[in-house]
């Protein structure tokens, strides 16, 4: 396959003296794809043994709701400043230094005893995932130039298998060797193996490609981040990080503490959220192909209407299976997905990884508050106040906010 055939599918092409063909270019992302699974695995881990950890060190809930998603905080102060990293280094070589911070911290995690050591394992669990997740959004966009918003949605489809996965083994784990730091040793190491893998497979010439968004660098969007749109989807990030993160990081623990459910059975409902988000590409394809306004609105208000829905004590198991997953479809596959490519949209096509960055700042900045949030919300009122204030009323703001959104002042 020739330049001018790359070029035609939206996919920019390497340098002819280091071209390679299209498939070694597609299995070298499949590849990378896997350890954006193994990131997303990571993620879902605490939140499934937090009980256990409550228990044996004997945490306040709203302690133990930081915890599970303090690497939110590691996430929003990494995500920026890996874009100006991106700047100066490879993102081959960001990549490895990723997964190395969240693999090891994810391990040492385990041995950790005390409250601020394991604060600050999460936290710097973070900064690692931040390094592999702004890098992966910037070669997505890249790379992929005319369906940016789709191609964000296949990073975000391995989000979905890792979230199951972890979900899903960390009760698996959990409950055949009877110690909640076996998940987190198991998970740790295998990132050093993915670390093995991609230092030996990716290839520079992929990883690095530049030359398409570079030729569409004068198609639209804004010289700098202090622009309208970007400011506008920056407060949308927060929002949804505050309340996309407060139902991950509470959802698990109000299933096992008010209806009792096994941590096997609570992990599987959750799991329900990442297999929505397995409609990830459908999800950019709504997003490339539809306003910012209609998009962003329309999952603010389905969101409002779950979040209220979500903490009733009333459905059944196989209902609150359905919620799940419809937030899942609603809140990691069309509403993430599109606040991540937006983002990249309203900057022009030679910003991607400030816009990146910028997306990965200020969602998981939010996020960082949301597991504390509510919990402190439902000690307060119950879980079920805590549902209507940190999702329904500030994703009503959020639909709100979207529609003064300015698609025309994005790029292609």
């Amino acid at each position: 396959m020739d330049n001018t055939q790359v070029s035609a599918i939206g996919v920019s092409a390497p340098p002819r003296e280091q071209a390679g063909t299209r498939s070694a270019a597609i299995t070298m992302y499949c590849i990378l794809l896997l350890s954006y699974v193994l990131m997303a695995a990571d993620r879902y881990l605490f939140p499934v043994l937090a009980p256990y950890v409550r228990r044996e060190f004997g945490f306040s809930a709203p302690l133990t709701g930081l915890l599970t998603t303090i690497f939110t905080l590691g996430l929003g102060a990494g995500g920026l400043t890996t874009g100006y990293i991106l700047s100066r280094y490879s993102r081959k070589a960001t990549m490895l230094v990723g997964i190395a911070i969240f693999s090891g911290a994810t391990a040492l995690t385990a041995v950790t005893h005390g409250f601020w050591g394991m604060l600050f394992c999460l936290a710097a669990q973070g900064i690692g995932m931040a390094m592999l997740a702004t890098s992966m959004f910037a070669l997505a966009a890249s790379y992929f130039v005319t369906y940016k918003a789709a191609a964000i949605g296949s990073v975000n489809f391995c989000y979905g298998i890792g979230g199951f996965v972890g979900s899903s083994l960390a009760g698996v784990l959990l409950v055949k060797y009877a110690n909640w730091r076996a998940p987190m040793i198991v998970f740790g190491l295998f990132g050093f193996v993915m670390i093995a893998v991609i230092a030996a497979t990716v290839r520079g010439w992929f990883s690095e490609t530049r030359g398409a968004t570079q030729a569409r660098a004068a198609s639209g969007g804004a010289a700098g981040l202090l622009n309208r749109n970007t400011v506008l989807l920056t407060i949308l990030s927060v929002i949804h990080g505050l309340s996309m993160y407060g139902f991950l990081g509470g959802y698990a623990s109000f299933l096992q503490e008010t209806l009792h459910y096994t941590p096997t059975r609570a992990g599987f409902v959750v799991g329900f959220f990442a297999i929505g988000a397995l409609t990830s590409i459908a999800g950019g394809w709504l997003g490339d192909r539809f306003s910012p306004r209609i998009v962003l609105s329309g999952a603010y208000v389905c969101i409002a209407v779950l979040g209220y829905l979500f903490f009733q004590v009333t459905p059944s198991p196989l209902t609150r299976e359905i919620l799940t997953f419809a937030y899942g479809v609603v809140g990691s596959a069309i509403l993430y997905v599109g606040l991540a490519a937006y983002h990249v949209r309203s900057l022009r096509s030679s910003l991607a990884s400030k816009g990146s960055g910028m997306f990965v700042t200020s969602l998981y900045g939010g996020a960082a508050f949301g597991g504390y949030l509510i919990r402190a919300l439902a000690a307060h009122g119950g879980w079920l106040f805590a549902g209507v204030i940190q999702m329904s009323l500030l994703c009503v703001v959020g639909a709100v906010l979207a529609l003064a959104l300015r698609p025309s002042e994005m790029n292609a």
